[in-house]
């Protein structure tokens, strides 16, 4: 430095002192410029001050000399020291050189700066708040300083600027704002530390409002959450803990919309062998719940994404049971919020506007063939990470289901093979739930749905089948799934009449958005659906033999549980009457005749076929018989069943000229069993009235005489030797005992008009078709074998 140039006020000496390498030397030139400045004070001379300000900061602390800047720094100490109270006058001036010195490459320099600004805050107290930025700009950068000194000297500034801004209540938030969103963001573990600190203060402040903030910090803190070291998690735990308490308090203040995109970002987790991420993942989906019970439908535009971070959660294990059960929480308290005013138009979609699907997604699809698959091209979705949402309705006031977005998140979970099991009947009760409170809407998305509906049906998760059984019933019983355009084309043709319990026929029902609201789920009401469903079953189960085999009749049990038992049994003969697949056709009769006649759901059905008393069962019975001749077992039980026993001899008349196979056999076995089951105690008591039931003791001996002497031959002969002698069982008056037979014999005749001749015509027509395709399938079979002898 040029000791001739003129500093004056300062003297020679005291430039000279100030720029001395021995600190005792400047401390000394440090107290005469206390002194001077004093006077100066004491004289009101401000342009002096100045001048003297100005001269420790240009000529000294922004010197190029290390020992000047040192000089500098103490020098501007001591001024600030002696203008006391005054000093807020000349912050900016005192304040901007020594934080220029933050930046020096010698740590002892550093340390000389922020024992400066000590002295300078220490005397200046809330007049420095106008200048907060500044400091705590510099402040941040001291935090992660690598020398031991430089950082001590740091946290006794930081803690002497976080008393007073406790202390004051004009703390100007709105600027601080910008500059702490920037360096929360920070990956230094000093500066992350140092910026979770000041929060923490900032928030236990009751003048300063930091949660109407919130929004602005809260990535950042998650982001400070998973920083490895334990302390800084801590702390980040305890300052997200008091913002959540906070917000319970006061939730009609909290921007929960703001806020619920971040959530659902940090829901997620992107690398699951982080342990900070289950953290992260863990508070936030705390948060997450939290939000959603309190905000209520405010989150509905957010819950797409939402699902998206909460359903992948419900198949964690018991090393996140807690993220689990936060997940689960939220799923619920979610599908509470969806009501079925979610089902009316929006303004816009009344108008035509946004909000509507396209002409493809709006409407059913038409098939040119009724039997055809419904189109499964959504099962090649592919399967992107959705990670943030944008709310189809935040410029509304009024809040709207974003219903679009949760069928999609719905649907790609269900074509996703990792999708675990809980999430998948997450799901499937989500679908339910919409199809119940949004019926009409619904609908729009039911092409795009079903056939994933038809494949979870090989989930292999009983309670997944039990409920995606569940959707689909309801889709095909809603009121809203019902379409004249769709029920002439897939029912006309087929002649099918379906029978609607406890309530209206399916013609007279009503597709407005208030009877599907008014419809109760429990009492189905078939649709044009119904029909749709019976048939892609049918061709699912012809696709894969192994459903049919190992889940055929658990999913038809069920379906006869949740769905009237007669339409299921009447639809699915009607269509089997038509099925070219003549080995499948039998097949599938044979299940449906075993579940028919010893399923507990199917009591109601059995009773009904049991007597033909009415008209309605007599159709019934002419639809089941139809298809049943694909199967001349399963035909013959049932006529037992129904008790047609001349018929059921007439048919067994007929097996001499039919193949008799193992297979063949092995039925006859079955129904042997079957015969001596509870099911068929009324036929079994029937043989005491041998003179009123001959056909069905000549039917059960042409059973025995079918059958090889085998155990099943041997059960069915010891049952045919207990028939007792007609003579024996005579107790009462003969003409009185014939008369009521008569009677009755009347009273079933009255009710029924059945053409069995008709009936056994049929028979042999359907059995003439069989022969012909294993004559076919013999004759292939035989001209491939002799190729290869070639």
């Amino acid at each position: 430095m040029n000791t001739e140039k003129d500093f004056s006020p300062l003297t020679p000496n005291i430039v000279r002192a100030l720029n001395d390498k021995l600190y005792e030397k400047r401390k000394v030139a440090a107290l005469e410029i206390e002194k001077l400045v004093r006077e100066f004070v004491a004289q009101n001379n401000s342009t002096q001050i100045r001048h003297v300000i100005q001269i420790l900061a240009s000529e000294f602390a922004l010197s190029q000399h290390p020992h000047s800047r040192k000089g500098g720094l103490i020098g501007l100490a001591a001024c600030s020291i002696a203008l006391g109270k005054d000093s807020g006058l000349y912050l900016k001036e005192l304040i901007e050189p020594v934080l220029t010195c933050f930046n020096d490459s010698d740590s002892r320099l550093r340390y000389y700066a922020c024992e400066a600004l000590y002295n300078i805050v220490k005397v200046a107290r809330g007049a420095v708040l106008p200048h907060f930025n500044l400091l705590f700009d510099g402040l941040s950068k001291l935090a992660a300083d690598p020398d031991p000194n430089v950082k001590s000297g740091s946290e006794l500034l930081d803690r002497l600027l976080k008393d007073i801004v406790t202390e004051s209540n004009t703390f100007d938030l709105v600027s601080f704002v910008p500059l702490l969103r920037e360096r929360i963001y920070s990956n230094n573990q000093y500066a992350r530390q140092f910026i979770i600190s000041w929060i923490h203060v900032l928030e236990s402040v009751p003048d300063i409002h930091l949660l109407d903030y919130l929004p602005e910090i809260l990535d950042g803190l998650f982001q400070i959450l998973g920083d490895n070291s334990k302390e800084i998690r801590r702390t980040c735990e305890v300052v997200l803990g008091e913002f959540l308490k906070e917000i319970k308090k006061t939730p009609s203040s909290v921007k929960f919309a703001e806020m619920a995109n971040i959530l659902v970002i940090h829901c997620q987790v992107a690398d699951e062998t982080k342990l900070t991420n289950d953290l992260i993942q863990l508070t936030a989906m705390t948060w997450m719940r939290e939000f959603i019970q309190l905000a209520g439908r405010v989150v509905l535009p957010y819950s797409s994404g939402i699902l998206t971070a909460v359903l992948p959660c419900l198949s964690y294990d018991d090393r996140k049971k807690n993220t689990k059960e936060a997940a689960s929480a939220c799923n619920n308290s979610l599908m509470k919020l969806v009501t079925p005013e979610d089902d009316e138009d929006t303004e816009e979609e009344r108008n035509g506007s946004t909000g509507s699907p396209s002409a493809g997604e709006g409407q059913p699809k038409m098939e040119g063939d009724s039997n055809d698959m419904l189109n499964a091209s959504q099962e090649s979705v592919g399967l992107s990470n959705i990670s943030f949402f944008t709310p189809t309705s935040s410029d509304r006031p009024h809040v709207t289901l974003d219903l679009d977005g949760i069928v999609q998140v719905l649907n790609r979970h269900l074509h996703d093979s990792s999708t675990g099991m809980m999430t998948r009947i997450a799901v499937l009760k989500w679908l339910y739930h919409l199809y119940i409170k949004t019926p009409r809407k619904m609908f729009r998305h039911t092409d795009n749905l079903f056939p994933i509906l038809l494949k979870t049906l090989s989930d292999e998760s009983d309670e997944v089948i039990l409920k995606d059984l569940e959707v689909l019933a309801e889709i095909a019983s809603s009121p809203a799934g019902q379409t004249d355009q769709a029920s002439s084309c897939d029912m006309a043709d087929n002649k099918l009449v379906l029978k609607v319990p406890d309530g209206p026929k399916t013609g007279q029902q009503s597709s407005t958005a208030s009877k599907a609201v008014d419809s109760s789920p429990s009492t189905p009401s078939m649709n044009s659906y119904f029909y749709k469903f019976m048939i892609n079953l049918l061709k699912r189960f012809s696709l894969d033999r192994k459903l049919l085999e190992y889940r055929g009749a658990f999913i038809i049990r069920q379906l006869c549980l949740l769905l009237h038992a007669e339409n299921i049994f009447h639809s699915m003969a009607d269509i089997l009457l038509k099925e070219e697949d003549l080995k499948f056709a039998s097949t599938m009769v044979q299940t449906l005749n075993t579940i028919l006649l010893t399923s507990a759901e199917l009591f109601q059905l059995r009773n009904q076929l049991k007597d033909l008393h009415t008209q309605e069962s007599c159709a019934l019975f002419c639809c089941l018989y139809r298809s049943w001749c694909h199967n001349p077992v399963a035909t013959v039980s049932l006529c037992f069943l129904t008790q047609n026993y001349k018929h059921a001899y007439d048919l067994i008349q007929k097996f001499g000229n039919l193949e008799v196979t193992v297979d063949f056999l092995m039925e006859v076995d079955k129904l042997v069993q079957l015969i001596e089951s509870p099911i068929f105690t009324y036929l079994r008591l029937q043989l005491l009235d041998v003179e009123n039931n001959p056909y069905l003791i000549k039917a059960l001996y042409g059973l025995l005489m079918l059958l090889p002497q085998s155990q099943a031959f041997q059960l069915l002969s010891h049952r045919l030797k207990c028939v007792p002698n007609p003579e024996l069982m005579r107790t009462v008056d003969e003409s009185k005992y014939m008369d009521s037979k008569k009677q009755a014999a009347c009273k079933r005749s009255s009710h029924t008009q059945v053409d069995y001749d008709e009936l056994l015509q049929h028979f042999d027509r359907v059995q003439s078709k069989h022969l012909e395709v294993r004559h076919q399938r013999t004759a292939r079979a035989s001209d491939h074998h002799d190729r290869k002898l070639m």
